[in-house]
């Protein structure tokens, strides 16, 4: 019986090729992952000192190219009332004002943010019309969404002082509540728009 050098139609030539190949990628692979995490590592190293006006004051805050507004306010300022509870910013609980509009600071960029005014919940003041009616209305309850929703209608009431239930409720559409206090919330902002409120 004839002995076939081809088995499989492989020869022995094309196996050590192909092997030599296999080898030279398993040796090139890792100097490929070490270039991709040293690479990683300096984009991480790459902070830089930077100076946000928030509530009024000049901070001067480290961020790198990823760091969030929220990041930055939560923990380096100690400015808690936005919330990370989506990171997409879908739920408006993280809603501040940016130069007087409102945007999530889980989706902005806190470099994207110097030269511009960030207003946050903590830097309406007590005093806040909007604030007020919150209280007295009763609207919240676990009160997590809350600063985010105090934001967004205080924003809202700034373009639309005397908006409708429906507006209001169109324009907060954006904001969300576990709890359900849709309802004293509108009451809050048709509270300001009517003003009677008492602050």
């Amino acid at each position: 019986m004839a002995f076939s050098s081809k088995p499989n139609g492989l020869t022995r030539r094309e196996f050590l090729k192909g092997s030599g190949a296999a080898a030279a990628a398993a040796a090139v692979a890792p100097a490929t992952v070490s270039a991709a995490a040293e690479q990683s590592s300096a984009l991480v190293r790459d902070w830089e000192e930077i100076t946000l006006r928030v509530n009024g004051q000049e901070c001067k805050v480290r961020v790198e190219p990823r760091t969030t507004l929220l990041e930055v306010l939560r923990y380096q300022l100690g400015l808690t009332g936005a919330k990370p509870v989506s990171p997409d910013g879908c739920c408006g609980a993280s809603t501040v004002l940016l130069d007087g509009k409102p945007v999530s600071a889980a989706t902005t960029l806190a470099l994207d943010c110097v030269d511009k005014e960030i207003t946050t919940v903590e830097g309406l003041g007590p005093g806040d019309p909007v604030v007020h009616a919150f209280v007295e209305e009763d609207a919240m309850q676990c009160g997590f969404c809350t600063p985010g929703f105090v934001v967004a209608v205080r924003a809202f009431l700034q373009k639309h002082p005397h908006a409708t239930e429906e507006q209001i409720r169109q324009g907060l559409n954006g904001n969300l509540c576990r709890c359900g206090t849709y309802v004293n919330v509108i009451r809050a902002a048709l509270k300001v728009v009517k003003g009677e409120h008492h602050g």
